[in-house]
C-alpha cells in the first residue's frame, strides 16, 4: 500500500463542498472518480479540511492509498485527465472545478486531517459601489463603505483561546466550543495567492482577512467575518460582550461562503 500526498484547487460554486454527500457533487467524489477511472481502485481522499459548499481552495492538503504503486507525476497527470474529460456537471465551473496542482508519496503515518498543526483561510470581499463581473462567486460584494480600522480594532480581540460558542454554526458537531485563533490580518487593495504572488492587479477596493489556527468550528471564519463587516458599516457590536453571551444570536450574519477560500496546511 502507497500513500500519496496531493495539493489541489478548486472552486466550490457548484459542488455540495468537500465531503461526499447523496444530493450533489463533492469535491471528495470528484477525485475518487477520477483515481477509479485511472486504476480502478476505490479509495477514501481525506484532506485538511472539509470544506462547505460554495467554499473555494487554492492549495488543500489530501492523502489517499493505493494498493497498486505507481509514480507521483503518473498519478497527478492521470487524476488530472480524468477530471477534465469528464462531462461538464455545471456551466459555471466549466466542468473543470478540481486540479491537482502537486502529488508525492508519503509515509503511511502521514495523515492530511489528524496531522495539520496549522490552517489558514482567506475571506475576500470587493467593496465597492459597482456590482461584480469578474470575481462573481469568489467575493463578498459589500457596496457601502467599510471602516477597516474599526474591524482591525474589533478583529485583535477575537485572538487567542476564546469559548466560540457565539461565532459557531448551530449544526457544529464540535465536541468543544473552546478554540485558539493564531493569528488574524485584515489587508486591503491585494488579493494573493499562499506563495506571495499576486492573482491580479493591487486594487483599492479588495478587502482581504486572512486567519491561522490549529482548527476551526463549524462556520467559525464566515461568522467571524459577517460579525467584523457589521462593526465595519457601524454596527454597535462588542467582541468581548458577544464571547460572554455564547449565544449564535449575539454575533453578526454569517458571511456567504463565496469569498472564503481554504489557503494552506502546515504540518
Amino acid at each position: 500500500m502507497t500513500r500519496y500526498k496531493l495539493i489541489l484547487e478548486y472552486d466550490g460554486t457548484d459542488t455540495v463542498g468537500w465531503q461526499t454527500q447523496a444530493d450533489g457533487v463533492s469535491v471528495q467524489s470528484l477525485l475518487q472518480d477520477a483515481i477509479f477511472q485511472f486504476c480502478k481502485e476505490r479509495v477514501e481522499v481525506v484532506a485538511a479540511g472539509r470544506t462547505d459548499a460554495g467554499v473555494h481552495a487554492l492549495a488543500m492538503t489530501a492523502h489517499f492509498d493505493l494498493e497498486k504503486e505507481a509514480e507521483p507525476e503518473t498519478v497527478m497527470a492521470a487524476v488530472n485527465f480524468h477530471l477534465n474529460s469528464a462531462p461538464p456537471f455545471a456551466e459555471a465551473s466549466g466542468g473543470r472545478p478540481v486540479s491537482v496542482l502537486a502529488c508525492k508519496r508519503v509515509d503511511e503515518n502521514f495523515h492530511a486531517r489528524f496531522g495539520c498543526r496549522m490552517r489558514r483561510y482567506k475571506y475576500v470581499i470587493l467593496n465597492r459601489r459597482a456590482p461584480v463581473v469578474l470575481d462573481k462567486n469568489r467575493v463578498w460584494w459589500v457596496p457601502r463603505p467599510l471602516d477597516i480600522d474599526a474591524m482591525r480594532a474589533a478583529a485583535v480581540r477575537l485572538v487567542g483561546e476564546h469559548d466560540w460558542t457565539s461565532f459557531r454554526a448551530a449544526e457544529c458537531q464540535g465536541k468543544s466550543p473552546i478554540k485558539t485563533l493564531d493569528e488574524i490580518k485584515i489587508i486591503s487593495g491585494a488579493f494573493q495567492s499562499p506563495d506571495n504572488c499576486a492573482l491580479r492587479d493591487f486594487r483599492d477596493d479588495t478587502i482581504i482577512f486572512e486567519f491561522s489556527a490549529r482548527s476551526f468550528l463549524h462556520h467559525q471564519v464566515r461568522n467571524m467575518v459577517g460579525t467584523l463587516v457589521e462593526i465595519g458599516l457601524g454596527k454597535p457590536y462588542d467582541i468581548d460582550e458577544i464571547f460572554t453571551a455564547k449565544n449564535r444570536a449575539a454575533a453578526g450574519p454569517t458571511a456567504p461562503a463565496s469569498g472564503l477560500y481554504f489557503v494552506g496546511a502546515e504540518y
